[in-house]
């Protein structure tokens, strides 16, 4: 993990020392403080609409519990793009701050699994849109034949590993409870109920609908975050070009989940397919720079606030001890 959070951030550099970085600077700077906050302002409330569809995820948590869960999504992407653990790392400690509330493990990982399985086929649906809308573009000869392996690929690479997890989620706790009984006696009985939990979840299919509405309400808004955020530094474009563009690095973020943050992924993406759609690279690698600083902003307080959270929950129970 460390070494690919390395050699993202050396292809980030040099995507924008390529690109120039006065270029890109300059771009950035008309966002001005106001507009940031206002960025930072719009993914906060893209957030709630995450907890809301883990939440929905988790039969038996009342509506009021829409902050813990809020606050645990806010954790996981925290953690997913500021540390070198990848998106597996999120998801554990998210798993972990909502544990020491007292909800039970079993509904944490159940409802885990199935708010990522609809967060995934929200993903799915979100991308085929914006394929749609570069539909022209895919199947002419223009500038974007040289992209159509990457992007049809990567979206089939998507495809697959959505299909597998959704495939084989069940089977895979079995096995995980198995090879984990050699190694701690009576880890499989636990397994075993995050496994019957998932079972429950998906009788509610009230739920999981619900779950993957706010799902793809959250694709949606993130992506109207990208055009907020071009809109804000003055740069034109159309909304339903943005909304493409977004799914397109959206895909391919998720195809390199395994680099911490995407780093280097979203910049290179950003710079080679924004012309596509009329946005200037260095227009392209702002809006870029602009999300990364609002991962940044929102994440740096998150990861003290969840440490502070931490010590306290450790310090308590060495002193019930």
């Amino acid at each position: 993990m460390l070494l690919a959070t390395v050699a993202g951030l050396a292809v980030a550099i040099w995507t924008f020392g390529a690109t120039g970085f006065a270029d890109v600077a300059a771009v950035a700077r008309r966002i001005g403080l106001g507009g940031f906050l206002l960025l930072c302002a719009w993914s906060l409330g893209t957030f709630v609409l995450l907890g809301a569809a883990w939440l929905a995820a988790a039969p038996g948590e009342g509506n009021a519990r829409i902050g813990r869960f809020t606050w645990a999504r806010m954790v996981r992407e925290a953690v997913s793009d500021l540390l070198p653990f990848s998106q597996l790392g999120g998801m554990v400690v998210a798993a972990r701050s909502l544990s020491v509330t007292g909800i039970p493990t079993p509904r944490i990982y159940g409802s885990l699994v199935v708010d990522l399985t609809t967060e995934m086929a929200a993903q799915l649906v979100y991308t085929l849109f914006g394929l749609a809308l570069m539909a022209s573009l895919l199947i002419g000869d223009g500038a974007a034949v040289s992209l159509r392996p990457a992007i049809l690929g990567g979206t089939a690479i998507m495809i697959g590993i959505i299909l597998f997890f959704f495939v084989a989620q069940r089977s895979a706790l079995d096995l995980t409870g198995r090879i984990g009984e050699r190694f701690i006696p009576g880890s499989q009985g636990a397994f075993s109920d995050v496994r019957a939990e998932l079972a429950r979840i998906y009788t509610r299919r009230d739920r999981v609908a619900a779950a993957f509405g706010f799902n793809l309400a959250a694709w949606v808004a993130s992506g109207l975050g990208g055009w907020l955020a071009l809109r804000l530094m003055g740069v034109p474009i159309s909304l339903w070009a943005v909304l493409s563009l977004e799914s397109l690095i959206f895909t391919l973020r998720s195809v390199a989940f395994f680099i911490p943050g995407a780093l280097g992924v979203q910049e290179v993406a950003y710079a080679l397919a924004a012309p596509l759609f009329g946005l200037p690279p260095e227009s392209a690698l702002a809006l870029s720079l602009a999300k990364r600083a609002r991962d940044v902003a929102i994440g740096l307080p998150t990861l003290l606030c969840w440490q502070l959270a931490e010590a306290r929950h450790i310090a308590a129970r060495a002193e019930r001890r």
